[in-house]
């Protein structure tokens, strides 16, 4: 039995894990918890869990984005096409994910040097996002004791704890509108109130906060010119209401688990 127990035990921390492996692990991750909750249902979780997410246009620019802003730099394959209507484009898109690669429209890349070049002349985020001060896409993986879950983050960026330095967790994100108030609403819907305590777990649960609290920001990003950038720092209440649905959602997901039962939306309590 103890051989087994080390097994669940251990947390990992990996660096440039290829996205599909990460996303096949069996480990609860922030946006599986948001589906096992509502307005979703554990049913939702478990079928996004057995035939994974089609690729989204929208996930493809963000994905090229972040590659370029946090030194990553995925594979892309750029389509000199004005747009996706032509079947040579659309063959060539599909060649691309069949590749691993993102396949992006001339303009589209354009786009995302220039976001990655606002950032880089940004007063904070460029700093921030400064080569060789992160580590980019850790991959973090640990028990949750309370609940007896495995569960599994991806982060953006963090910055490590130093003596007498927090360890600082950056989440970049592309949106329509990097207004202050769209942000603040944003945060909210979009659940980012939720995702960034489940990353702090992590951070701590694999021994990377230094023994310290880990600080948090978002660096929102406007997906048209100027591309203005917009850091905000989510509120001690935020993160604390968002750990409370976590916890929610580990319960829901440790007793669907030992059920083996993903009921719908009329019975979500089991």
């Amino acid at each position: 039995g103890a051989v087994l127990m080390t097994a669940v035990l251990a947390s990992r921390v990996v660096e440039g894990m290829p996205s599909d492996e990460y996303h096949g692990s069996p480990a609860l991750s922030s946006s599986g918890a948001k589906l096992l909750l509502p307005p979703s249902c554990p049913a939702k979780y478990r079928w996004v869990r057995d035939h994974g997410q089609k690729p989204k246009r929208e996930f493809d620019f963000g994905h090229a984005a972040h590659g370029q802003v946090l030194g990553i730099g995925d594979p892309v394959d750029v389509v000199d096409a004005d747009n996706w209507k032509t079947k040579a484009a659309q063959d060539k898109a599909k060649a691309a994910r069949a590749a691993g690669v993102v396949p992006l429209l001339a303009k589209e890349w354009q786009t995302v040097l220039d976001m990655a070049a606002a950032i880089r002349a940004h007063p904070i985020a460029g700093p921030l996002f400064a080569p060789g001060t992160g580590r980019a896409e850790l991959s973090l993986f640990w028990h949750d004791p309370e609940f007896d879950v495995q569960r599994r983050a991806r982060l953006d960026w963090l910055r490590p704890a130093a003596p007498g330095k927090r360890a600082i967790l950056v989440d970049y994100k592309t949106a329509a509108s990097a207004e202050p108030g769209e942000c603040e609403h944003n945060m909210h819907k979009l659940g980012y109130y939720r995702q960034l305590p489940w990353y702090l777990d992590g951070i701590s649960a694999c021994d990377l906060d230094g023994g310290m609290e880990p600080a948090a920001l978002i660096i929102w990003q406007e997906k048209t010119p100027p591309y203005l950038i917009t850091p905000t720092v989510p509120d001690a209440d935020a993160l604390s209401k968002g750990r409370d649905l976590n916890r929610k959602a580990l319960d829901v997901f440790a007793r669907c688990t030992a059920a083996g039962v993903w009921p719908g939306y009329a019975n979500p309590g089991l």
